[in-house]
């Protein structure tokens, strides 16, 4: 069932996305050569605590972390460890914010250093067809509107759209309905409403779609080895169109 958020509710998952936005801004300049994803995990958890927040993911369905840390070819839910980011990586962090019993859910890939010309053009593609698709979310569209922008672009642009993790609602829980896919046919899927309140998190591939499970069950990385990278919003469906809550250039 599809539940719908009131006014209230969606200000207080914004003021969660304002924080969460806040960490990631951190981020880019304490992810650099040298760092480990530990040490990134670390940070994160001190920085929501100083806010007077938790990180949701830690002890959701067993997992141990505050946040996941993928790295290059890890599509997601890379755990973090104390190997050192070597100049060229790239890195993906996600996590969920819990401020006050409101939750919001954003990841998005950094580079670490200097990365290549191939690197640059994925994120650039990845963050694009986030953008994209939030163009699509608004009310009377459908779910199908948002997997298509984003297929449509990355596809025509020589890249590979994740097929086996979605976009989904949030709300009391991470994970709600609907789920919101990252590929699919336009004017498809459940209608889009006022109110509610949804992810978008396109992870595309340089190579093939198709992933592998690493043996923790948790970590999916690409099944040729190549580099994979992720954008992540919660957005509220408002009369305007999308809102998003974890906008980092507010």
């Amino acid at each position: 069932m599809i539940k719908r958020k009131s006014k209230r509710e969606i200000e207080l998952m914004h003021e969660a996305g304002k924080l969460l936005a806040g960490v990631h801004k951190e981020l880019r300049s304490f992810i650099k050569p040298g760092v480990t994803t530990m040490e990134i995990e670390k940070f994160v958890e001190r920085y929501l605590e100083m806010h007077g927040a938790k990180g949701e993911q830690k002890g959701y369905q067993g997992y141990e972390f505050t946040t996941c840390a993928s790295v290059n070819d890890e599509i997601c839910h890379g755990f973090p460890r104390d190997e050192k980011l070597n100049n060229g990586d790239i890195v993906t962090i996600d996590m969920v914010v819990n401020l006050n019993g409101a939750l919001a859910d954003s990841a998005w890939t950094h580079p670490v250093g200097e990365i290549s010309e191939e690197a640059e053009k994925l994120l650039e593609v990845t963050k694009t067809s986030l953008y994209k698709a939030i163009e699509q979310a608004k009310p009377g569209n459908r779910i199908g509107d948002i997997g298509h922008a984003i297929q449509s672009y990355a596809e025509g642009e020589g890249y590979s759209v994740v097929r086996d993790f979605t976009g989904h609602g949030i709300g009391e829980t991470i994970h709600e309905d609907p789920y919101i896919p990252h590929f699919g046919a336009a004017g498809k899927g459940a209608r889009l409403k006022e109110g509610m309140v949804v992810t978008i998190e396109p992870m595309i591939n340089i190579g093939t779609y198709a992933n592998k499970m690493d043996d923790n069950n948790w970590t999916a990385r690409t099944l040729d080895g190549s580099l994979s990278a992720q954008f992540e919003h919660t957005i509220a469906i408002t009369k305007e169109g999308a809102l998003i809550l974890t906008e980092q250039e507010e």
